[in-house]
């Protein structure tokens, strides 16, 4: 990556771009009046489920107390009288947090996977931290809540058994993902794989990586009418690339990143239809971070769950990218299991070779349980597994939403970005896209047709003649301190630019749209000079 410099701006991914000039407008005027709608970071926060983990915590605290010294405690044991302790605990400490937690502890669901009594023990020593995780994959009082999430919220409820891997959010799945496709033979150096773009850049960066190197073949959403609404969706024409046995993999986020449409079910339907008739051994990579935002979401998972591992990340919908909280679900039947079990001999003893330190039978390790060791580089495979205390968080979150006030609070989240987006639109003179496929999350806009629709041809002509999307991005920064993402490296087009709706207060946004208008006027009215 080159470094930054006024002289280089053109060469810049976006987020080098964006902190380049985020940093710049900060020494020249310490951009007090900045808008930054650039990264996607949310400004809300899921407030109870956080009061709960802290008051568990401190519930925990309180257990591992003894009497034969002053500076030190001892580690969560079990103890007799425990869950009445806890219960009077809550009691004593009145709030949402405590509810909540009140809550889980009376409820008939069976969300927790075990006894509440041993639920709770397991619960306040992972809190604590005083061990290793055991199972490293997922804690056995954290797997079921989580599991219950994902079903509820992704995969529609369905009766799929898979496995889950907790991992340091969606960018660690990625990495792990990626190379323990490579690991195990699946996917070779040079190998042919499919993007379905736009898509979150480093997905275009990692095949380009020297280890990798795989032949990309791009399939390409459009900007389309479904139900007399704007929506990006992929035409057949795209999605029938598939079709094509040489191409490995595919990877896709869906919702998509900055589109933020999830995919319909006509393209769905094709894509199942692809697999079962033509492409059986086709594995697909699905990133469903920005699936909570869409009312009714099924991820491709839970159309096609033998063919498809799933990345999630806590990081948006809960406002906690500090966290750094996610998981990866692979189904217990998959095709990665099928086709490593198709490998010819030499790369089986290979792997053997490889695993051996994991068990002494490595032909029977899960293609999950690879992905596990191979986080670790397989001799640290004991020290695997994300920190006891975020597996807890990650709990948290997931039980928050099986409960009534979860529902509230995924209506509320969807409020703020569809109220956002209405803001920006209605300045900029532009449609909403259709809103049962649109997560709010992002949005794209093509500054081209906008221009066009607004100012006219010749205008537009004059832009793309004598300006570049960078050039403008950079004056709507230092000028109007307005930041925003060019969004070409997202695999959109070369005039599209990237808003976030997460990371700004809702009126701001009719604000970052009369910016965008104020420059682009100035722009034009130079030019009207020139040509009279």
């Amino acid at each position: 990556m080159p470094i930054a410099t006024d002289n280089n701006l053109e060469e810049l991914s976006p987020f080098e771009l964006s902190l380049f000039l985020e940093k710049k407008i900060h020494e020249n005027n310490d951009g007090k009046n900045l808008l930054n709608a650039g990264r996607g970071n949310p400004n809300w926060t899921a407030p109870t489920p956080r009061e709960a983990f802290f008051l568990l915590g401190q519930f925990a605290t309180q257990e591992t107390l003894h009497d034969s010294g002053e500076l030190t405690a001892g580690m969560i044991t079990a103890k007799a009288g425990r869950s009445q302790r806890f219960v009077e605990f809550l009691q004593q400490h009145p709030g949402k947090g405590a509810d909540f937690l009140k809550k889980i502890w009376f409820s008939d669901n069976n969300y927790l996977g075990l006894t509440k009594d041993d639920w709770l023990t397991e619960m306040l020593d992972h809190i604590i931290g005083d061990n290793y995780p055991n199972p490293v994959r997922c804690l056995t009082a954290c797997e079921g809540p989580i599991k219950a999430y994902l079903n509820q919220e992704l995969f529609a409820n369905s009766a799929i058994p898979f496995d889950i891997f907790a991992v340091e959010g969606g960018t660690a799945g990625i990495c792990y993902i990626f190379d323990t496709l490579i690991n195990n033979f699946l996917l070779h150096r040079g190998d042919k794989i499919a993007l379905m773009l736009p898509t979150f850049a480093p997905y275009l960066e990692i095949p380009e990586l020297p280890q990798y190197d795989f032949d990309v073949v791009k399939i390409q959403a459009k900007q389309t009418v479904l139900d007399g609404k704007s929506s990006y969706q992929f035409p057949d024409s795209e999605i029938n690339k598939l079709r094509d046995k040489s191409i490995k993999a595919v990877f896709v986020v869906n919702p998509s990143n900055p589109t933020a449409n999830a995919i319909c079910s006509s393209t769905v339907d094709l894509i199942k239809e692809i697999v079962t008739n033509d492409h059986k051994n086709l594995m697909i990579l699905t990133d469903d971070v920005y699936g909570t935002f869409v009312p009714e979401f099924t991820s491709l998972f839970a159309e096609l769950p033998y063919n498809t591992a799933c990345i999630y990340s806590y990081s948006k919908y809960f406002g906690a990218t500090g966290w750094r909280v996610g998981t990866i679900a692979v189904a217990k039947a998959s095709v990665f299991d099928q086709l490593i079990a198709e490998l010819p001999e030499e790369y089986q003893a290979r792997l053997a070779e490889r695993y051996a330190s994991v068990s002494s039978d490595p032909s029977e390790i899960s293609f999950i349980d690879r992905i596990v060791a191979d986080s670790r580089d397989v001799a640290l495979n004991h020290a695997a597994g994300l920190s006891s205390p975020q597996q807890v968080m990650m709990t948290l979150f997931s039980l928050y939403s099986l409960l009534d006030e979860g529902q509230a609070y995924k209506d509320e989240v969807m409020a703020i970005c569809h109220e956002r987006e209405k803001l920006l639109f209605h300045t900029l003179g532009l449609e909403e896209p259709l809103a049962s496929l649109d997560t709010a999350y992002y949005c794209e806009i093509n500054y081209e047709d906008w221009v066009q629709k607004r100012y006219g041809k010749e205008f537009t002509a004059y832009l793309k003649k004598s300006w570049t999307v960078t050039k403008i991005l950079t004056i709507l920064a230092e000028k109007e301190q307005l930041m925003l993402l060019k969004a070409n490296a997202f695999g959109s087009g070369e005039w599209a630019v990237r808003v976030s709706l997460a990371n700004l207060s809702t009126s701001q946004y009719a604000e970052v749209g009369k910016r965008i208008i104020h420059l682009t006027e100035s722009i034009r009215d130079e030019w009207l000079k020139e040509t009279k």
